[in-house]
């Protein structure tokens, strides 16, 4: 008897990606006419940090729509973006980003609660860390989940993976 059909709930970015979306908008940046002199910068801070710069907040705030763009073209929801508001350091002016990786315990318990209320009769989830494995009887129950949470808004990007 094969084990029961399952999947797992993450909510992982692929950094690569990300780091493709800061460098094109670092290439945008440096040569759109409205952003020439004014000190726009964008850069990683750590493994998960980005920082953008300028010297005026209305431009330090166009870099930032300027990368969600290239974010989006990539496929990178914006739910996997924590941007701060601008602040003014010396001179300049930034906003600090970060890239959100994983489910937090509190997510993960409003997703788990979600799949008992609502979800078919007999569907498990469990918390594995920053992420929930689900399991049921069948691949149909699993499937009515996956629509289930998709019309859902957790505040977290969802990635529905080894579905078997």
């Amino acid at each position: 008897m094969a084990a029961n059909p399952s999947f797992d709930i993450v909510s992982k970015v692929e950094h690569q990606e990300v780091d493709n979306a800061l460098r094109q908008t670092e290439k945008e940046l440096g040569t759109r006419f409205d952003f020439r002199g004014t000190g726009a910068e964008i850069a990683w801070v750590g493994e998960e940090g980005i920082t953008l710069t300028a010297e005026t907040e209305a431009r330090v705030s166009a870099a930032l729509e300027v990368f969600k763009e290239k974010l989006i073209k990539r496929n990178i929801s914006l739910k996997s973006l924590d941007a701060g508001e601008p602040r003014q350091s010396g001179k300049t002016h930034k906003i600090d980003c970060k890239i959100i990786q994983g489910i937090e315990s509190d997510k993960a318990k409003q997703i788990s609660k979600k799949i008992r209320d609502e979800g078919p009769k007999g569907v498990q989830a469990q918390i594995q860390g920053d992420s929930l494995r689900v399991t049921g009887k069948k691949k149909d129950d699993l499937q009515a989940v996956i629509t289930l949470l998709k019309g859902e808004d957790f505040g977290v990007a969802l990635q529905f993976t080894n579905y078997r």
